[in-house]
């Protein structure tokens, strides 16, 4: 097909959704502002450019409903768990286990890895904080160490693949045209090696760091002034990088120190902050509250100067208004602790049987999607009955209209984005154009794509390479997810040009995309909980982190190109 007017319409909203990308501002008003030229150049119809930002946004919402749905019944079955006090037990057991700081970087990391593949690093980051990371200060692992531990393993390893809930799979998968399993395999793989090759860097960079074991260590992490760290960041980026990591539900407050209220406190530790969402979090509400006094409560309960920690009772889990629960509340949370990562953990084993033996049907992209959320909706259910009785009828809407809220403020902005680079994709277009049914719609960014194809090395590594790098641009903007869809797209075209898998190439648009504004390379993301909870510059945490992660994202993209 010849490349008309609105092709070149197109391709000037691409670079400019980029070009804004760089600066670290929103890209939402240029991807309407893009749809509408491109439907009103297309289409000769000023009404219809119009109508196509509507319609754009109402075929995005349509294909991502399911994202936004699997989303809300996790984070209010986190909301459930948190009123029972069982977030806190499941990560509880991994403290005794913290005897010296080589341990504890490895304990912190495996732990927050855990958590954040099934509940994204927006719970993560406050619970480890307050429950994990005392612990392993007064074993002797600095606090950069400590940082760095979180931050590659939450809202790098964890948040890059997101395995279970596969959002990030989703995104990306839908703008390729492939299936979500293939991309999330892909990204799996690709997540352990880059997340792999950068913890032990990390680790090799900061073990000299790492102190005997003492009470001092605690006293000494007590005694600095996080909050004015991260007053100090903010200065630094107030000019050119505002913080993308705004709370987007309420504060993080800390009961006792217990725990972060709000699975969703901030975006980009989602993943999805400057798409709206993040990117699973960065809350910097959380990471004052927690840094300006409420940490200090908080470990100070937990491990008060040289005490060991202290046992498995219920005056440690602390009600809102500090009175300590019943006995059976207790040992409701006790038992939560136990059923709920057990449910998971099956869940895991059935996708897996699934997928590698033939026991099992095998569980795929919607289908997996759809499990995950069935069995986060039933142990909502039973989380909340247990807790609320007869009042769970209003509790659990509660919980559940608050993992609405949640999700769409999380995810709400990648709506209009996605639906400027569907509007290049000839599945959506004719749709969002008001074409006839039986009318093919124009393919785009296709139709760039082969119109250059000439150009483009016929090297499949230097294809991912630029994927990777063009991954890293989008998230500039605090925000690990809003820049999948152009990913994504670009690896649906990219790919068969070039002889390669288009899932790989996604895949590694996806590991650029959320290690770079997931909320490890750059300081205006979800980075800045991390700092805030581990009392250290998020400047200098993310320039701790870029080596190391750099060398394993250019590491997992030859591993890509070569076996997958």
């Amino acid at each position: 097909m010849a490349l008309g007017a609105a092709h070149w319409v197109y391709l000037a909203g691409m670079a400019l959704i980029i070009g804004v990308m760089v600066a670290r501002k929103n890209v939402v008003i240029p991807a309407i502002a893009a749809t509408f030229l491109t439907a009103w150049v297309f289409t000769g119809s000023f009404i219809t450019g119009l109508q196509s930002i509507f319609n754009a946004g109402l075929t995005a919402a349509q294909e991502l409903f399911n994202i936004f749905l699997i989303i809300a019944f996790v984070t209010a079955l986190l909301g459930a768990l948190r009123s029972l006090g069982a977030d806190r037990r499941m990560v509880e057991p991994f403290r005794p286990v913290m005897r010296n700081g080589h341990v504890s970087f490895w304990v912190v990391a495996l732990v927050t890895y855990v958590i954040s593949l099934f509940f994204w690093p927006t719970p993560a980051v406050p619970l480890i904080g307050a429950i994990l990371l005392p612990a392993a200060i007064r074993s002797g692992l600095s606090p950069i160490a400590a940082g760095l531990s979180v931050a590659v393993a939450g809202q790098g390893m964890a948040l890059s693949s997101d395995y279970v809930i596969q959002v990030a799979p989703g995104l990306s998968a839908k703008a390729a045209g492939v299936s979500a399993s293939a991309v999330a395999d892909d990204a799996m793989i690709l997540s352990l090696i880059t997340g792999g090759v950068a913890l032990v860097l990390c680790y090799l960079m900061t073990r000299n760091t790492i102190t005997a074991p003492s009470a001092a260590n605690l006293r000494a992490w007590l005694s600095t002034s996080s909050s004015a760290d991260v007053r100090a960041v903010e200065a630094e980026t107030e000019a050119g990088a505002p913080a993308k990591a705004e709370a987007t539900s309420a504060a993080v407050t800390v009961a006792d120190g217990s725990s972060a209220a709000g699975a969703g406190t901030g975006v980009a530790g989602t993943g999805v902050a400057g798409a709206g969402a993040a990117s699973e979090g960065a809350a910097v509400a959380g990471a004052r509250a927690a840094s300006a006094g409420g940490s200090e409560q908080t470990t100070t309960a937990v491990l008060d100067a040289g005490d060991d920690p202290p046992g498995d009772t219920g005056a440690e889990l602390m009600e809102a208004d500090g009175d300590p629960p019943p006995a059976d509340c207790v040992r409701r949370s006790k038992a939560f602790a136990v059923i709920v990562p057990l449910a998971f953990l099956g869940l895991v084993v059935y996708m897996l049987l699934g997928k590698f033996t033939g026991l099992l049907p095998e569980t795929v992209g919607s289908e997996a999607a759809a499990l995950v959320g069935g069995v986060a909706a039933v142990l909502l259910l039973a989380a909340s009955i247990t807790r609320d009785g007869r009042n769970s009828l209003q509790t659990c809407t509660d919980h559940v209209i608050d993992g609405l809220v949640f999700a769409f403020k999380a995810m709400g902005a990648v709506v209009p984005i996605a639906g400027f680079f569907f509007i290049g994709n000839a599945d959506f277009s004719g749709q969002i154009l008001g074409l006839a049914e039986d009318a093919k719609g124009p393919g785009f960014l296709f139709d760039l794509v082969s119109a250059g194809q000439q150009l483009i090395p016929g090297n499949a590594f230097v294809v991912a390479l630029g994927m990777l790098i063009i991954g890293m641009i989008t998230g500039l903007d605090g925000s690990g997810f809003s820049g999948l869809p152009l990913t994504g797209s670009l690896a649906g075209s990219l790919g068969p040009a070039v002889g390669a898998d288009p899932a790989m190439l996604a895949a590694v648009g996806q590991m650029g995309a959320i290690w770079a504004g997931g909320g490890v390379l750059i300081a205006w993301s979800s980075l800045l909980a991390v700092a805030g909870f581990a009392r250290v510059p998020a400047m200098e945490l993310a320039r701790r982190a870029f080596i190391p992660v750099t060398a394993g994202l250019l590491v997992s993209t030859v591993v890509a190109v070569m076996i997958l």
